[in-house]
């Protein structure tokens, strides 16, 4: 398999977690057996009882008999896929091979045991997550009807025999008592009278949700959503992952089961919920203070006091104290008491332990539950600009305005019970290696699990988190608008206590495709009320962005986090979302839209740019590896096997191109990935270099943030992603991480024309529209909050000659924007020959610019580099690149490379090269006399190669 082989979560066993105190839980995550649904046995249950047949159609298909579960939770490919049943759809041609499981319906079985003691208390089962259309029967007696994939739900139980007694004699048992405090079910509803003392068996039917899409789109009537790589439009009526259904980098493969944990609680009394709200004062006081909230379920009134105590991250205590139940519980904290949390690069990520002790009337402990909460003030800025249009749009954390650097965030894997913490730890730990500060979780995938958002306060990464609405026109019936509010409501209180959370978003292109197609619509521009309002009956969608979840939002966290309506997105007033001076925008003029070269990306920058991507090849082994069990005519660029693993639109057209304007063409495999791969690294780091470039002090910020698409990929594949689905970086991944440094140096050449009927945006300087020079814009960016004095290194040198020129320049990068430095012609070599009077009647002679290139070293005021940058002349195929005569020198895990002649792109790499092996730096551009040094993680001694971009 191309996954991990581990739990979800944690490894659990059958037993009972009492914490000492008189809630028990149990985590049904053995004893689970599946099948196949058996459509000639009527009634489900029977099921348990009758033995299938094998098909009719293949005597020898087993998928009819109850088979263990190997995995916990789980998902129906998966254990297939170990059952030996289906072959590996990450594979070759395999997902074709698979569909059919999509289209099947299946059933789940675990049995508990319950005591009598624990029959008297009250007794709930928890689901955290059914993939998706999900009936869950209890000893026969359906206790869930469940069909959102994203909304957890508590279901309240009592004996079977108690039904008749509690409606005879008029007793309302503790548990409906408590419904009211239910704060994850996605209904208020009485007890489910379906337990029994010893073994209780658990039946989840799941339903197709492909065929429940085609029956509710049947039903409801067809709706725009998205193109065909963005999977069946019918998707949109379900509340399902909507990247299932097949997405322009994923494939199609529609997972069932219970993918997250199901536990069984037990209690007098419980706390079913806890908001501990880390208050932090508008800047220049940024004063704390605690506000602890805490729901509670069962019998209420037996819980007469809280004991809430507050813990420095050693476990020492700085604050406890007993509350009556009802009062309101608050602190406010004295100066120095806590510390504040801080974004990766800005400061510390302190955090802190609550304890919340519900103390019952004997003074016994009924519950406990520990919060981990960090201080923090989060707010979002749209203020007018100087010397601009429209508005800022930035992130200003505990009074510090901060320049986003991230990236977009899919599903680490289709089958999503294969991701383990380590292995999102992994992810999280590359994000914050490359220098990025923030995450934006799209809302075509899941609300991620727990210890995502809690990798992400340890390691100060800002989430950016969407609602699951993605790329279509979605419904707003009475049913629908009511299953999306329960699900906002379950995951704002699941994720709202952490210090990473720092925006809500509506959705992903939602507010942009509808109000674009109202505009198309309406054949003009109209109010943004009267938008509002035709989108009640027209766009019924809008009224879920703009007034459900907000509501949600406001109504669980106030102010804490701020929402915004879609992404992208302007403002109530400007809802136009591709104006880029107000709001974010997502860039995709480069590669979609008019195709534009990326070397253009200064010009088509916005106030916040949350996606905008270039997509290439994998790693060589990455490829390899879907390329297993094909035969060996797959094994070339074209083949059918690498489209099968492209699922990008135009693909073909719009990569061949991007690659014929810029590279040599090939038809060697290795060396057309390795050139998509430096395609990619050299647009996707122009953008972050320009972009960032606007980020100019307050009042200036003209660009706030920049989120490529994307991170990562969810299976082996050629995609926008900057690390493959092994967690291999592509080059992208380290020309971002260097663009991102606390300070950095960066070149742009612009070429002056020859004449006016030039190209007026003409990037290159030779070939049929010569120019006659090229200025050069140099300019240095700090993030740290202090000014920053140093030198900058100015070195060009000549590709067709021995030419070289170098000069230096004393810099003051002001804190927390980007300096001008400055702003010249090009040095280039002499001309060889007279240059032509004004009164010859020839054309001026052509720049000798186009053969230079211009490195720039920022070092500090000791000598240390801080930053480097080199500008090649464009395009990288319109010129012989030099032998670079590259030395490598290795000294434990330590790699020094030297060049005689300028290298492009070098990548190191390791003999044998396994996924163990991390590199500090790499994709190097090196210069003779700037040697540069790397780290390696896993190197055990190797040798080291490199491969740099030639011209042969």
């Amino acid at each position: 398999m191309g996954y991990y082989e581990a739990d979800y979560y944690h490894t659990h066993i059958n037993a009972i977690s009492t914490l000492r105190m008189s809630r028990q839980t149990l985590t049904l995550s053995g004893n689970w057996q599946w099948k196949q649904r058996n459509p000639k046995i009527q009634n489900i249950l029977d099921e348990l009882t009758k033995q299938s047949p094998p098909s009719e159609q293949d005597p020898k298909d087993t998928k009819l008999a109850w088979k263990k579960a190997v995995t916990s939770p789980s998902e129906i490919h998966v254990e297939l896929l170990k059952a030996g049943i289906i072959p590996d759809p990450y594979k070759g041609f395999n997902e074709h091979k698979v569909q059919w499981v999509g289209k099947k319906e299946w059933l789940y079985l675990n049995t508990f045991e319950l005591s009598e003691e624990q029959l008297s208390s009250s007794v709930e089962l928890e689901f955290e997550g059914l993939d998706t259309f999900c009936t869950a029967y209890l000893n026969g007696v359906v206790i869930l009807e469940s069909d959102n994939m994203f909304t957890p739900t508590i279901v309240p139980l009592a004996r079977i025999d108690s039904e008749r007694a509690a409606q005879s004699k008029g007793i309302v048992s503790s548990v409906q008592a408590a419904i009211s405090a239910l704060s994850l079910s996605s209904s208020h509803s009485p007890p489910k009278y379906a337990l029994k003392s010893g073994t209780n068996t658990l039946v989840l039917h799941f339903k197709s949700a492909v065929l429940q899409a085609e029956a509710l789109e049947e039903k409801y009537g067809k709706v725009r959503a998205g193109s065909c790589n963005l999977g069946l439009p019918n998707r949109v009526y379900v509340r399902k992952a909507q990247f299932g259904w097949r997405w322009d980098w994923g494939p199609e493969l529609m997972t069932v089961g219970p993918y997250r944990p199901i536990h069984l609680h037990t209690y007098q009394a419980r706390i079913t919920d806890v908001y501990v709200r880390a208050l932090v004062s508008p800047a220049p006081e940024l004063s704390c203070a605690i506000e602890v909230t805490p729901t509670l379920h069962g019998n209420i009134s037996d819980v007469t006091k809280f004991d809430i105590s507050l813990h420095r991250p050693d476990g020492s205590i700085i604050r406890t104290q007993t509350f009556d139940n009802g009062s309101k519980i608050e602190w406010k904290l004295d100066d120095g008491e806590v510390s504040l949390w801080w974004p990766v690069g800005y400061g510390q990520q302190t955090l802190y332990l609550v304890n919340i002790t519900a103390i019952g009337k004997d003074g016994a402990k009924l519950d406990q539950v520990t919060k981990r909460i960090g201080f923090r003030r989060v707010e979002l800025v749209q203020e007018p600009l100087i010397d601009a249009p429209g508005t800022t749009f930035l992130f200003e954390i505990n009074g510090v305005r901060i320049f986003i650097g991230g990236s977009n965030w899919i599903p680490a894997d289709n089958f999503l019970t294969t991701i383990t913490p380590e292995r999102y730890r992994a992810w999280l730990q590359l994000l914050k290696d490359g220098n990025q500060n923030m995450v934006r979780i799209w809302g075509g995938g899941v609300y991620e699990p727990d210890c995502f958002y809690d990798i992400c306060d340890e390691l100060g990464i800002l989430v950016w988190q969407d609602f699951q609405f993605a790329c279509g026109q979605y419904p707003a019936h009475k049913e629908f608008v009511a299953n999306v509010e329960a699900e906002a409501e379950a995951n704002v209180r699941r994720l709202r206590g952490h210090p990473s959370m720092a925006l809500w978003c509506g959705n992903n292109e939602g507010l942009s495709d509808s109000l674009s197609l109202l505009k198309k619509l309406l054949k003009a521009i109209i109010d943004y009320q009267q938008v509002f309002q035709w989108g009640i009956s027209t766009l019924p969608a809008v009224v879920i962005y703009e007034k459900v979840l907000p509501n949600v939002v406001n109504r669980l966290m106030g102010d804490d986090v701020p929402y915004h309506r879609g992404s992208p997105y302007g403002s109530v007033k400007e809802w136009d979302t591709a104006d880029p001076t107000i709001g974010d925008i997502h860039q995709w003029e480069v590669w979609a839209g008019k195709g534009a070269p990326y070397q253009d990306w200064d010009v088509m920058g916005g106030r916040f740019v949350s996606e905008f991507g270039l997509p290439c090849l994998p790693n060589i082994r990455t490829i390899d590896y879907w390329l297993q069990g094909t035969d060996a005519s797959q094994r070339r660029v074209q083949s059918k096997a690498m489209q099968q693993h492209n699922k990008a639109g135009s693909h073909e057209r719009r990569l061949a191109v991007y690659m014929n304007e810029n590279f040599w063409i090939t038809n060697n495999l290795e060396t057309y990935a390795y050139l998509t791969q430096v395609m990619q690294s050299e647009g996707i780091a122009a953008a972050y270099r320009m972009w960032r470039r606007d980020w100019k002090g307050k009042r200036k910020q003209y660009c706030a943030g920049v989120i490529v698409w994307q991170l990562n990929d969810c299976w082996p594949v050629s995609s926008w992603a900057i690390v493959d689905y092994f967690l291999r970086p592509k080059p992208a991944y380290y020309t971002i991480a260097r663009e991102m440094l606390p300070f950095t140096v960066g070149i742009k050449r612009t070429v002056k024309q020859n004449r006016e009927t030039d190209r007026p945006s003409q990037f290159y300087e030779f070939g049929a529209f010569q120019s006659v020079g090229a200025l050069i814009d140099v300019w240095g960016t700090n993030s740290t909050l202090i000014e920053k004095r140093g030198l900058v290194k100015l070195s060009c040198m000549d590709l067709a000659s021995d030419w070289k020129h170098i000069e230096e320049h004393v810099v003051t990068l002001l804190p927390n924007q980007a300096t001008e430095i400055l702003a010249i012609p090009c040095p280039c070599p002499p001309h060889t020959q007279p240059i032509p009077g004004p009164e010859d009647d020839v054309d001026p002679l052509p720049t000798t610019s186009h053969s230079v290139i211009v490195s720039a070293v920022l070092l500090d005021e000791s000598g240390q580099v801080l930053s480097r940058y080199v500008d090649w002349p464009q395009p990288f195929r319109s010129y012989d690149m030099p032998n670079p005569q590259l030395q490598i020198s290795v000294e434990g895990e330590t790699v020094r490379v030297t060049s005689q002649k300028p290298a492009k792109a070098v990548m190191l790499s390791v003999e044998g090269d396994d996924d163990q092996v991390r590199w500090s730096d790499n994709a190097l551009d090196v210069m003779p006399g700037d040697p540069q040094t790397v780290t390696v993680r896993g190197l055990n001694g190797r040798k080291v190669a490199a491969q740099w971009l030639r011209s042969d």
